[in-house]
């Protein structure tokens, strides 16, 4: 039986956690590897009366096409017996927020957790800020900055709006297209997830800052 929703292209961004598929109705969907990897359409998962649990860091280390159906993931836990239609693939993104919410109800009844509490102590991410051009430093004050995430700062967006809350001059120096970003000299998406030690740079797309 032939899929009704086929990809068109298939992004796999490690550093974000996160797979983007692209179908060829026209929809774009990003799921978190969290999220395949505790809705995996296998037996032992769709069976277990307990669901999966620990998952919040977990990645995608591959990804395998299965004939003209589906792929294969492997995750970094060691999980790899997962195989996932087309079709399922689509409703996991086209159901993505009510299978979430009814997901994470189940961890509260069950009372289990997302993360692993493997953290550091202080639970605190410090980050490395690198801005660039003269312009840009005139704000700035310094070329190098080390910061400390708060923890509802965990992408490059949310990074962004936070930095821009230090004046009009910061907001307008993060304005929309006004820099290309870099985390770990490569070049990132908005969503692109920070962590602990990672480099972000920034360098105006114009003269104009």
């Amino acid at each position: 039986m032939s899929a009704k929703h086929v990809p068109t292209e298939i992004k796999l961004h490690q550093k974000s956690h996160l797979l983007e598929i692209s179908f060829d109705s026209g929809e774009n969907f990003k799921y978190p590897c969290e999220y395949l990897r505790t809705h995996s359409k296998s037996a032992e998962i769709e069976t277990s009366a307990v669901p999966v649990f620990g998952k919040a860091d977990v990645n995608i280390t591959k990804i395998e096409p299965q004939g003209n159906y589906g792929l294969r993931m492997f995750f970094d836990d060691g999980y790899d017996t997962g195989i996932f239609s087309w079709d399922s693939l689509y409703e996991l993104g086209s159901e993505y927020e009510a299978l979430w919410a009814k997901y994470l109800t189940r961890l509260e009844k069950h009372d289990l957790k997302r993360d692993t509490g493997d953290k550091s102590l202080d639970g605190k991410i410090t980050i490395r800020l690198m801005f660039f051009m003269t312009n840009m430093l005139k704000v700035t004050k310094k070329e190098v900055e080390e910061l400390v995430l708060p923890e509802s700062i965990n992408t490059v967006e949310n990074l962004l709006k936070f930095l821009s809350l230090r004046g009009e001059d910061w907001a307008r120096m993060f304005a929309e297209d006004a820099v290309q970003i870099t985390v770990n000299k490569q070049f990132a998406e908005l969503f692109t997830k920070l962590e602990a030690n990672d480099e972000v740079a920034f360098v105006p797309r114009s003269k104009d800052i």
